[in-house]
C-alpha cells in the first residue's frame, strides 16, 4: 500500500493483522485506518489501535437495519413458539443440550407433567 493509503475494514476483524496495522500506522507505512471490526469484539478499552490519532473506529453494527431487526424478531418468536409446541427450534446454538439426560426435558409439556 502507498504511504498515503487509508485502510478500511468493515468485514471481519480477523482479516487484518492488528499488530502489523499498528506498526504501519505508527511508522508511516500507511496514513490511516477506519475500523468497524476487530479481532476481538468488542475490543478492550485499552486496545493499542484505539489510542492512535490516525485511526477512526465505529461500533460494529452490520445488519442492524430496520428490516433485519424485524426478521430477527420474527425468527426468535417463531422459535419460542416451536419450543412451546414441543418441537426443536430451527436455530439452536448448542444442540447437544437436547441429548443431555441430566437436565429436565426442554419440552414444556414434559416439564408440566413432571411438576404435577
Amino acid at each position: 500500500m502507498k504511504s498515503s493509503a487509508i485502510l478500511a475494514n468493515t468485514a471481519r476483524g480477523e482479516l487484518i493483522d492488528e499488530q502489523a496495522l499498528f506498526d504501519a500506522l505508527v511508522n508511516g507505512g500507511i496514513a490511516g485506518a477506519g475500523l468497524d471490526v476487530f479481532e476481538e469484539e468488542p475490543p478492550p478499552e485499552n486496545h493499542f489501535l484505539l489510542g492512535l490519532d490516525n485511526v477512526i473506529c465505529s461500533p460494529h453494527v452490520a445488519g442492524q437495519t430496520a428490516e433485519a431487526l424485524v426478521r430477527t424478531s420474527l425468527a426468535s418468536a417463531a422459535n419460542v413458539l416451536r419450543v412451546f409446541r414441543g418441537e426443536v427450534p430451527d436455530v439452536l446454538v448448542n444442540p447437544e443440550v437436547l441429548d443431555n439426560s441430566s437436565r429436565i426435558s426442554w419440552n414444556p409439556r414434559t416439564i408440566e407433567l413432571q411438576q404435577t
